[in-house]
């Protein structure tokens, strides 16, 4: 097919000749990059496929349960494809599980006690966790029930303070928090590699710590996880990654038995645990989408980095930059306004296969400290592994994108979202 077949397919959706031109020129230059990106998905493929085969899933893993839920095997099946795929003694699979950040908690709350304290080396958690852990009031925090924080920021080139992390680590201290993906900040994300070496390094001085981390977004872009280089909980959502967008809800736990155990005595009751919890006809959807999401996130990892490769051309900061390697599917780009925050995401909104009619503005959403834009016209209410960008209302007014259940999804998105920039006169393309 020519490219013109395709300029004219474009057009019909609202996309000007110059802003095409700009961004195929852009895809031209990334296409040995993306072959690498290929190799990845291919080998993650493979792996979730051995899993698959080594626990016999079958027809009947499929039928799933209701009430109780006991003896479900698709449901204890899934759960032991996902320890194996992650390399983990067990794993909490479970449409209960609401979100990331119900995950996130779930794995804190079972595993820290009161007098316990929990301590970030990567500085600033997520938004939503800020009330989980109590940096924020919120009933029923970490904090209310007598856990304390302490935190250790970067260093201003995004490396590990381990002078201070050093410090911070006393007889209290049970559990460390690793966020790998930024949240709402521009920092670096933190390779597997990275992970491995500050977790190393905590266990070097105190063994003993359980060490978790958060890896939403993070999962299947490198061929390794947090968990093979010495994580005793690896936590995610399950309408991110490992979802492959055909999750419409759910999280999971992977790591360490006795870890994993504590936290489905708090997901369902002390003395029920793993063995109680139907999946309510929602099996087909999980097993489906984990054994498409290698593929799913290669196709979202292939439109963030055409993003940042897009944006830095226009002189946006933009992390990570055009040529660095990539640790999760989340790309920021920072317009230093509320009006190309807003813009973008109205942009990315209009790309969607859903809503695309609806204009998103910023709200005051439960658990943020400042207003948000979201945009995300998906198939499953608020899945981030479908096309959608989202932003605090607040210096230095970043937005964040991620997603695409395919790279081609992804690539319109990222043109449409220039394209409405450009038609607000935020952008222009003349003398580049």
């Amino acid at each position: 097919m020519s490219e013109n077949y395709l300029k004219e397919m474009y057009s019909s959706l609202g996309i000007s000749e110059e802003v095409f031109d700009f961004s195929a020129a852009v895809v031209a230059q990334l296409k040995e990059r993306f072959a690498g990106i290929d190799e990845v998905a291919e080998y993650n493929q493979l792996k979730v496929l051995k899993a698959m085969q080594k626990h016999q899933v079958s027809e009947a893993c499929l039928l799933g349960t209701t009430g109780y839920g006991y003896n479900d095997l698709g449901r204890d099946t899934l759960e032991e494809v996902y320890a194996s795929v992650f390399h983990t003694e067990a794993a909490l699979v479970r449409p209960q599980i609401t979100c990331g950040t119900h995950a996130l908690a779930l794995a804190l709350m079972s595993n820290l006690r009161p007098g316990d304290e929990l301590l970030s080396p990567v500085g600033k958690p997520y938004d939503t966790l800020e009330e989980v852990i109590g940096i924020r009031p919120s009933k029923g925090s970490l904090a209310e029930y007598g856990v304390t924080y302490k935190q250790v920021d970067l260093l201003p080139d995004g490396s590990f303070d381990f002078e201070n992390i050093r410090k911070s680590i006393n007889e209290k201290t049970k559990l460390v928090t690793i966020q790998r993906s930024k949240g709402y900040q521009t920092r670096p994300t933190l390779s597997v590699e990275r992970i491995g070496e500050v977790i190393s390094f905590i266990k070097g001085i105190k063994p003993d710590i359980i060490c978790m981390v958060d890896n939403c977004y993070g999962e299947f872009v490198e061929t390794k996880e947090p968990s093979d280089v010495g994580a005793d909980m690896v936590v995610g959502s399950l309408i991110k990654n490992p979802g492959g967008g055909l999750a419409p809800i759910g999280g999971y736990i992977a790591g360490k038995k006795e870890c994993v155990e504590n936290a489905a005595y708090r997901l369902t009751s002390p003395g029920l645990g793993k063995e109680v919890g139907a999946s309510l006809g929602i099996l087909p959807q999980f097993y489906q989408g984990f054994f498409l999401a290698p593929t799913v996130t290669a196709g979202a990892l292939k439109g963030a980095i055409f993003a940042a490769n897009v944006y830095e051309k226009l002189g946006f900061t933009v992390v990570p930059n055009g040529s660095e390697s990539r640790h999760d599917i989340i790309q920021a780009v920072t317009f230093g306004t509320e009006e190309g925050v807003v813009a973008f995401c109205q942009g990315i909104q209009a790309a969607a296969p859903v809503d695309s009619h609806v204009v998103p503005e910023p709200w005051d959403m439960p658990g943020y400290d400042a207003k948000v834009i979201m945009a995300a016209g998906a198939f499953v209410s608020g899945s981030s592994i479908e096309l959608s960008a989202d932003g605090p209302i607040k210096p230095p007014f970043a937005v964040y994108f991620q997603g695409g259940l395919t790279w081609q999804h992804a690539r319109f998105g990222i043109t449409k979202s220039l394209q409405t920039l450009v038609d607000k006169g935020i952008v222009s393309l003349k003398n580049l």
